[in-house]
């Protein structure tokens, strides 16, 4: 398994950062490859991307998501992958979020390229690519609050 861990500090405040990574169907306006995610209910999700110059699918499912701290997902069909993302306050209006990820690369191309370093260099990039999109913006997009775990939905206030 190949694994990657970074952070980059959000100048937005915890819940807004917060908020706005829990809108799974904006991602491929800030990762690079990702074509398309459709959410299915609160903790499923479908991904579509570009990798290696093939157009993969896999669905993925949130095992655990609590507001203002984590979501980590882990797949349940295509490539293994699993991570999480956690979300640290720096202050009234700033936020570090760090992101770890676990994946097994496939094929030559996916192993050459995770040798190389283009992987982790995306995920950096999307990183990045993040925090101009929240800090651009001035505002979330949107926000789930609910929590899940062990997979099971356990608070649905979507409102608060």
């Amino acid at each position: 398994m190949a694994h990657i861990e970074k952070s980059i500090t959000v100048n937005a405040p915890l819940r807004a950062v917060y908020n706005q990574w829990t809108q799974f169907e904006e991602f491929p306006r800030f990762m690079e490859g990702v074509k398309r995610v459709d959410q299915k209910g609160d903790k499923k999700l479908h991904w579509v991307a570009e990798i290696g110059g093939n157009t993969e699918e896999w669905d993925a499912v949130i095992v655990d998501q609590v507001p203002d701290q984590r979501i980590s997902w882990k797949n349940t069909t295509g490539a293994t992958n699993t991570g999480i993302v956690s979300f640290q306050p720096k202050g009234p209006s700033a936020t570090t979020v760090t992101l770890r990820l676990e994946y097994e690369p496939e094929g030559v191309v996916e192993n050459v390229g995770t040798a190389l370093g283009f992987v982790d260099r995306r995920v950096d990039g999307d990183l990045h690519r993040f925090k101009e999109f929240i800090e651009a913006r001035g505002h979330e997009t949107g926000g789930w609050r609910g929590e899940i775990h062990n997979q099971q939905v356990e608070d649905r206030s979507a409102s608060q």
